[in-house]
């Protein structure tokens, strides 16, 4: 989590206090040499490589959640929007008294040593973008009401993103259903999923038909993905087809074909936030980050991170 930094106002205080009455004769030029600086505030990660916990500057650990949470052929603008989510969200958890760790628990982080391994001969390139988005972007977190939001966010949708009360069963007024007609752009918009018949019954619980297609969905939700659905006599959400059977979304339609069960998806995560794809689409027609960030969190304001730390 993020370390508060220590006020200059407040050692200044104490030294005062400790300074014999003698030093109290300081000329004005002695006093307004050497003032004391604040220090950054940094991130507490917990690395699922080590399990140990590094602590890292604040701009530096929100690079490297964009470079790993984003490619970094995507616009500069997106990048921006999504430094904007990374660092509301590890503030969001500050304020929780959270640990964090590096994977998508939380938000995947990459250091300098990972990022050099993934991009390899474009590290140098691809680096100076990502800590320019950072840069551009510094200290800015999103707030409603007054406080900083949830920044979910995920990777590409249906074409609409996902009110959260109908994915995770709580309610934000700035985590709802919008149009992202971008998303049909990214390379993982269809899929096709193919499973054993058997280990979908086993994982289930259920027995399957022979052919055809699986289930008869009972409710849609406001995004257009599967909001409840019954197979042989049981109800299930499409969330909880989605995680047991590890799908890459609740936009899901199964059709059994002899021994295995075929499952054509659309988009990939859980939906609510911000459509990474649909902001790259929002960027490529010229918006920039605070047109993104006002599209997919709707109401939100941008506000300073140092406010909410120094409280």
């Amino acid at each position: 989590m993020l370390k508060k930094p220590l006020s200059a106002f407040l050692f200044i205080i104490i030294a005062a206090i400790a300074i014999p009455a003698a030093g109290l004769w300081l000329t004005e030029k002695e006093t307004t040499q050497a003032p004391v600086q604040e220090e950054d505030p940094t991130v507490d990660v917990i690395r699922s490589d080590t399990q140990k916990t590094e602590s890292v500057p604040l701009e530096e650990y929100v690079a490297g959640v964009v470079a790993a949470e984003m490619p970094a052929s995507f616009e500069k603008e997106a990048l921006k929007a999504q430094a904007v989510a990374a660092r509301t969200f590890i503030l969001t958890q500050t304020l929780k008294g959270m640990d964090v760790t590096d994977t998508v628990d939380d938000q995947v982080f990459k250091d300098e040593e990972d990022q050099k391994e993934l991009w390899g001969a474009d590290f140098e390139t691809n680096k100076a973008k990502i800590e320019a988005a950072a840069q551009e972007t510094e200290g800015e977190v999103l707030i409603y009401d007054g406080e900083p939001i949830t920044a979910a966010f995920f990777s590409s949708g249906n074409g609409q993103t996902e009110n959260a009360e109908e994915y995770w069963q709580s309610a934000e007024p700035y985590l709802i259903s919008v149009a992202s007609p971008w998303d049909a752009a990214a390379p993982n918009f269809e899929q096709e999923v193919v499973l054993t018949k058997q280990e979908v019954e086993e994982k289930l619980g259920v027995s399957l038909p022979g052919s055809g297609v699986v289930g008869a969905v009972i409710k849609k939700t406001t995004g257009g993905r599967i909001g409840s659905i019954a197979i042989d006599g049981k109800t299930f959400t499409g969330r909880e087809i989605r995680e047991t059977l590890g799908l890459p979304s609740a936009d899901f339609q199964m059709t059994v074909s002899d021994a295995d069960v075929v499952i054509t998806t659309k988009g990939y995560g859980h939906g609510v936030g911000m459509s990474q794809y649909g902001a790259n689409g929002m960027a490529k027609e010229g918006k920039d980050y605070q047109d993104i960030i006002a599209h997919y969190y709707p109401g939100t304001v941008i506000s300073d991170a140092q406010t909410f730390l120094n409280r």
